[in-house]
């Protein structure tokens, strides 16, 4: 596939998709650090992230499986996860959060997140420090994210828990609108699905639960139709417009009709993330 000057190759061994000539390194930090410093500071940005309805999946996961204990959120971004788990469940959970972009970091910090700035596999944290580690988008901007997996394990505590989320190649949206759905972007190196996620992680972490979910009609009908792709910008705003509409309550029937969609997208596989759930070995 191939959008722009952007290809995407496909591994014929296991049907891995990535982009092949990303340059050597972990992740790629000076975008990081430099072209989303504005990004990351803006109010549309800061608004979403800490929209009480952003991270209602995540939390709920978290939930599901490791009720309290010590928990790493690697890419914590501007900390609006882990500001919202304190807030709902602070008692329950000492957090702390790994990111490479300082402006995301200082955010984060002033909403009183305790950071880290560090590259994860370069971090000195302790072995077996963590009870949970958690990637939410993430691994699809890695050079080397099985390395990620590597470091995960050894800082987990036997029997920890690492939960992900990326974007689901598979999905219905990519399935309709091929090159030119909106998350596939020149910072995104790997392209996922529930059997290429699996693979990566199995070496040293055994599944708990994978599942796909999730899906934005908005976005299909947008993509369909666009003939360039949204600035960052315009994807913040559209998911604080999809945040307040899930606080609305004239809008509770079609949150209804959207549930059973989404859980029927979830069960073949379409929706536009794999939501995974992993125990260490």
């Amino acid at each position: 596939m191939r959008k722009g000057t952007l290809e995407i190759a496909a591994c014929v061994a296991c049907g891995m998709r990535f982009v092949p000539d990303a340059r050597a390194g972990g992740l790629a930090e000076d975008y990081y650090q430099t072209t989303a410093d504005a990004f990351y500071t803006s109010g549309e940005k800061i608004r979403g992230d800490y929209n009480p309805h952003r991270y209602e999946r995540e939390i709920r996961t978290l939930r599901r499986f490791c009720r309290g204990g010590k928990v790493l959120d690697v890419g914590c971004s501007t900390g609006g996860f882990l500001a919202q788990l304190r807030a709902r469940f602070g008692e329950a959970y000492e957090t702390a959060g790994s990111d490479v972009a300082p402006a995301a970091l200082r955010v984060a910090a002033e909403h009183g997140v305790r950071t880290i700035e560090s590259d994860f596999l370069s971090a000195s944290f302790p072995e077996h420090e963590f009870d949970a580690i958690t990637f939410w988008a993430v691994l699809e901007h890695l050079v080397a994210p099985g390395a990620y997996f590597e470091q995960a394990a050894r800082l987990l505590r036997p029997d920890g828990l690492c939960f992900v989320v990326v974007p689901n190649i598979d999905s219905l949206a990519v399935r309709m609108l091929g090159r030119r759905y909106r998350y596939i972007l020149p910072e995104h190196l790997n392209y996922f699905n529930r059997r290429t996620l699996g693979r990566l992680a199995e070496a040293r972490f055994s599944p708990v639960y994978v599942a796909t979910s999730h899906f934005n009609p908005v976005v299909i009908v947008q993509d369909f139709f666009r003939k360039s792709p949204p600035q960052a910008q315009e994807r913040a705003q559209l998911l604080n417009r999809t945040n307040r509409w899930k606080g609305m309550p004239a809008l509770a029937p079609v949150r209804a009709i959207y549930r059973f969609a989404d859980k029927s997208l979830g069960t073949l596989g379409l929706g536009d993330n794999v939501l995974a759930v992993f125990r260490k070995r």
